[in-house]
């Protein structure tokens, strides 16, 4: 009885151990060597994990940094140029300095919503809402108000407006593109800052023709081209009904919001014009006295 457990035994311990030298092999062969780069990359990263970067994380970001050596295409749009420099250290590389982002709702705020031809009353997410439903104004192309946009933002950068449309704190954005991502119908543009944070484009998104669009919306882009015309950078485009002003090119002149006639485009972060003072009010003329002449009398000698 004896002799067999130890028999017993003695074959257990020979079968773990090796069980063990298998595992060691193929732990050895398979095994996945990591830069310790990577760990100094993503310490310094902001570790929000937006995607803005366009991977599935920070961490993510950083293995693409160390495994490319540069960082050509790569930006960490949350860190801005200040994490930048800091990768480019630890990666011993030049990085060029972008242009400053700002997400744009491209929705009028003024005017989306007045005019409602309906009413949903359903599940509270644009991307459900956008499968089922065109809108309370009609337009096809305008926001739907329920405000996956401001879910998305991980840095309290944008909110829902009084009149249903979000607003986006220009000081608090990122320009990560969750927002961008989240609303279905793409109403939500990065654009550059632009000097002095000014910025010009078309607060519109509608494709449909001059007509259609006004029955939505007294503001939407109506596609008549005078913008177009008007702008010495040949910055706007139209299409599909639709103008489009590209930032790159923009000099932000404004010839175009003054020519819109729908007020379809707008200028953000230029100074309010000057008030000119009321014309003070002329005194009245005093009448004039006609003092009768007197006549002359001839005295005869």
């Amino acid at each position: 009885m004896t002799h067999d457990i130890l028999i017993a035994v003695l074959i257990l311990g020979a079968l773990g151990v090796l069980f063990a030298v298998v595992l060691y092999i193929v732990a050895q062969k398979f095994k996945v060597v990591e830069d310790p780069l990577i760990d100094e990359v993503a310490e310094v990263l902001p570790g929000a994990n937006c995607g803005g970067c366009g991977k599935a994380g920070c961490r993510a970001f950083a293995e693409a940094c160390v495994a490319q050596g540069n960082m050509d295409g790569l930006r960490c749009a949350p860190g801005g140029d200040a994490v930048a420099a800091k990768v480019a250290q630890l990666l011993g590389c030049a990085v060029a300095q972008g242009e400053p982002q700002v997400a744009v709702v491209r929705c009028n705020p003024a005017n989306c919503g007045e005019k409602r031809k309906s009413n949903y009353d359903g599940l509270r997410s644009c991307a459900f809402q956008n499968t089922v439903y065109t809108g309370e104004s009609g337009c096809p192309f305008g926001c739907l108000g329920c405000g996956d946009c401001v879910a998305a933002c991980q840095f309290d950068a944008i909110h829902m407006g009084p009149n249903g449309v979000p607003v986006v704190d220009a000081d608090k954005c990122t320009a990560c593109g969750a927002c961008a991502k989240a609303c279905p119908r793409r109403i939500i543009e990065l654009r550059n800052k632009g000097k002095k944070e000014r910025r010009v484009y078309v607060s519109c998104m509608n494709k449909e023709k001059g007509a259609v669009a006004m029955k939505s919306c007294a503001n939407a882009c109506i596609g008549c081209g005078k913008c177009a015309k008007v702008c010495p950078m040949e910055a706007i485009t139209v299409t599909d009904n639709l103008s489009y002003i590209d930032f790159t090119k923009c000099i932000a002149c404004r010839k175009c919001v003054t020519e819109c006639p729908t007020k379809a485009i707008h200028d953000v972060g230029f100074p309010a014009p000057a008030v000119k003072p009321a014309p003070k009010p002329e005194a009245p003329a005093a009448e004039k006295v006609e003092i009768p002449v007197a006549e002359k009398v001839e005295v005869k000698n």
